[in-house]
């Protein structure tokens, strides 16, 4: 099967893409996830100029680099969150406009739309991201909290979400939520809820973290199982537990990378998650799109981490038997 392994380059917007794809080539990167902020991946650009997507093209070609996925999760974070500051500093100014809270999450909406023209453009069909939620902030409940408050919630994001659907499935376009503590869905019954809340639409899936869900104490492979025809995309992405008796599992307010916290994000295979389970469960529903490193370590220099992640995944990486092992101690007469 070989899936290809890529590098999501959200965490690197910060350096141009023409500095950092010499940089991934010489890793050995298949491919980049290209995340729409920076100068990697700008929507507003694609859609205006056939020589932007080309440019874009041109550049990956020369060092042999491939693109299966974009990735917009700050704009979609913004299209069901309630908005307040701290939202400014993860939007472009035109979506942002003058911070009045709809018309904020009505334009990261009309954003969502455009990203998956621009995808078609780009000549790829996953679009990976964030959902935001109404609800989330009501995740421990008190004062009390009733479930038509919790309904009202996924019914917001029907209402804000389907019609970004539609325009996705109109272009041929899939997107793939990546489930997420703070999205409105972050484990599998709130995966079920939110599929359910838009009838099943087919262009709403899954960007399969398991870094999200290891920390939660959910199983990584029981998303794979109870969705497997929603496995859009997958994130290869690590978290480790570190409870003490001390500090919770909420993190207790902590930066990431402080030593004190419940949990930290670390680089793949330093960490929770067991890999050889999900290969073999992306191997069982026959995924074969790319693995695309995430890589977010606070405390490690990433230069020095993401090519470790690369030789990680690689040596985890298996394709399925195409024969019966045992079949061999059959006699033949």
């Amino acid at each position: 099967m070989a899936r290809p392994v890529t590098l999501f380059t959200g965490q690197w917007a910060d350096l141009p893409l023409a500095t950092l794809a010499p940089k991934v080539s010489e890793w050995g990167f298949d491919g980049l996830e290209l995340a729409c902020w920076g100068d990697h991946f700008e929507v507003d650009k694609a859609l205006e100029s056939d020589g932007y997507i080309r440019a874009k093209r041109d550049l990956l070609e020369q060092y042999n680099l491939q693109c299966f996925a974009v990735g917009n999760h700050l704009v979609g974070q913004c299209v069901c969150d309630p908005i307040d500051q701290r939202h400014q500093s993860i939007l472009p100014g035109y979506i942002w406009g003058d911070g009045e809270p709809e018309g904020v999450r009505q334009r990261a909406a009309e954003e969502m739309k455009k990203t998956a023209q621009a995808a078609r453009l780009f000549g790829v069909d996953v679009v990976t991201g964030f959902t935001g939620s109404s609800v989330w902030a009501k995740l421990y409940f008190f004062p009390p909290t009733g479930q038509d408050e919790i309904d009202a919630g996924y019914a917001d994001f029907a209402a804000r979400w389907t019609s970004i659907l539609d325009a996705f499935q109109a272009e041929g376009v899939r997107f793939g939520l990546e489930v997420h503590p703070t999205e409105i869905a972050y484990d599998i019954i709130t995966f079920g809820r939110a599929l359910d809340a838009v009838d099943g639409h087919p262009a709403f899936g899954i960007n399969f973290d398991p870094s999200h869900l290891i920390h939660q104490f959910v199983d990584p492979v029981e998303l794979i199982d109870a969705f497997p025809d929603r496995i859009f995309h997958v994130h290869v992405k690590d978290s480790r537990v570190q409870l003490n008796g001390r500090n919770s599992i909420l993190a207790s307010h902590l930066e990431f990378g402080d030593h004190r916290r419940g949990w930290n994000f670390v680089s793949p295979g330093r960490g929770d998650v067991e890999w050889d389970p999900i290969i073999r469960a992306l191997n069982r529903i026959s995924y074969d799109g790319p693995l695309s490193i995430e890589w977010e370590d606070t405390v490690m220099d990433r230069d020095f981490g993401a090519p470790e992640a690369l030789a990680f995944i690689r040596g985890q990486e298996f394709d399925p038997s195409d024969v019966v092992f045992d079949a061999a101690f059959s006699s033949n007469e």
